[in-house]
């Protein structure tokens, strides 16, 4: 039996889902390009024999700490596991230790990534159509397509280089609510955003709390970014300012531990009731959708992220200084190498431009021209260097002239050689387009 895509839901042939695709494409055809495409983590301290030594931790901790017998401990390892997960205690201890917030481990869910639990979360939260929840933009493509996933509608908010537009936000709720619709929840990633690199202020960030109060709507935070700073003291998270169980707070272990452990989580402590009857926790209507879904997290993935929480002290801070360092490094390396390539001639406005996060793994360059797919390929496969086009985290209604680079896994000459490059794309677009237009005229 043949199939059309029209018989298909609409998320399989959205281009939401398709960007993260495209770019593996390119950099498996172009192996020897600079990428800095991926947002990958830094590959340098892996070390396959830790994945062992992590999974014994955690065996101890269940022999010694939890007093669990050898039967219970296997049965740990190798049966379904609990659906909330089964290091949610782990998570709340880190979350205390490294960022001050003290939440009921029951309020946690763990998850396949982080992905899950932005699906789970939509997918709970949207009613229907008339169901919407308000986004940053540009926007991470994961949480663009895990809402087309999840049937959740997406209306843009303004972005600038504070964070989220407050301003605009609240013009968007009203403006939403004339026409009928029903704004559920924010979402935002207050720290080093992907991709923009954008970061919110304290003050910003107890004014989108009060903003959300009062318009009685949710934020979803999203936090993998917060950890690495470069040097400067990290604000707090937007749950640990939350005193009315506004804020569901996404966190992974990808960019912190490996993102091939698929380790993400949820805190979802809001009340939700029932009629009359006594309330549960938004965290166990999720964990009866995951049921579902993934059925429980990787029993040995979790375990491996156990151990390796436990080998730390729970402390994210201390188990990821050496990649802090590293992205710091990098990123006073690339904006150092995009001023030298990227310099204006004496009397004359820069061609090129870019901002200057204060952490995180991506910095957004802007072009004097076009940064489209076609580009990308041309720039792979002639000069041998990749980037995002940055229309990928717009839907397709902005960002056409800018790329996103990621700096989070190339080493210093490499970003030397990949800007170098970007360099000698700019000067041979340069030289083409005004001949183009002119051989057009």
């Amino acid at each position: 039996m043949r199939l059309s895509v029209t018989d298909l839901h609409a998320s399989v042939d959205d281009p939401a889902l398709t960007s993260m695709t495209l770019l593996n494409e390119l950099a498996g055809r172009y192996p020897d390009a600079v990428s800095f495409s991926a947002g990958r983590p830094f590959e340098g301290f892996y070390d396959v024999d830790d994945l062992a030594r992590h999974l014994a931790t955690f065996r101890r901790h269940l022999e010694h700490d939890k007093g669990l017998p050898a039967e219970l401990v296997r049965r740990t390892f190798f049966q379904y596991g609990r659906t909330k997960g089964f290091i949610h205690e782990l998570i709340a201890r880190q979350l205390q230790i490294d960022e001050g917030l003290t939440v009921d481990p029951e309020s946690i869910v763990v998850t396949t990534g982080c992905q899950e639990a932005m699906v789970l979360l939509l997918r709970a939260l949207v009613r229907d159509r008339r169901d919407v929840v308000l986004a940053a933009t540009p926007n991470y493509v994961g949480f663009i397509g895990a809402a087309r996933v999840a049937g959740a509608p997406l209306r843009a908010v303004r972005e600038h280089e504070g964070g989220i537009d407050l301003d605009d936000l609240a013009r968007q709720i009203r403006a939403a609510r004339r026409e009928g619709l029903r704004p559920r929840a924010c979402y935002v990633v207050p720290d080093f955003a992907n991709p923009s690199g954008a970061s919110m202020s304290r003050c910003d960030r107890v004014a989108l709390l009060e903003l959300a109060a009062r318009e009685e709507i949710l934020v979803i935070e999203d936090n993998p970014y917060s950890l690495f700073h470069a040097g400067t003291a990290a604000p707090p998270t937007l749950k640990a300012l939350d005193e009315r169980h506004q804020v569901v707070h996404l966190g992974s272990f990808a960019k912190s531990a490996f993102a091939g452990s698929r380790v993400g989580y949820v805190i979802a402590d809001q009340p939700v009731t029932a009629g009359a009857a006594p309330g549960v926790l938004l965290a166990d209507h999720l964990a009866k959708l995951k049921s579902m879904v993934t059925l429980n997290t990787s029993t040995v993935a979790q375990a491996v992220i156990g151990g390796y929480l436990l080998e730390n002290g729970c402390s994210l801070k201390r188990a990821t200084a050496r990649e802090a360092a590293v992205y710091r490094h990098n990123l006073a390396t690339l904006l150092r190498r995009l001023r030298s390539v990227f310099a204006p001639a004496p009397g004359t406005a820069p061609q090129v431009s870019w901002n200057t996060p204060q952490g995180g793994m991506f910095v957004v360059l802007t072009l004097p021209f076009p940064a489209d797919d076609a580009l990308l390929e041309y720039s792979a496969s002639r000069f041998g260097v990749l980037w995002t086009p940055m229309h990928h985290f717009y839907g397709g209604t902005g960002g056409f002239h800018q790329a996103r680079l990621s700096f989070s896994v190339l080493t210093p000459d490499q970003i030397a050689l990949g800007v170098d490059r970007l360099g000698k794309l700019v000067q041979d677009q340069r030289a083409r387009r005004p001949a183009a237009a002119a051989a057009h005229a």
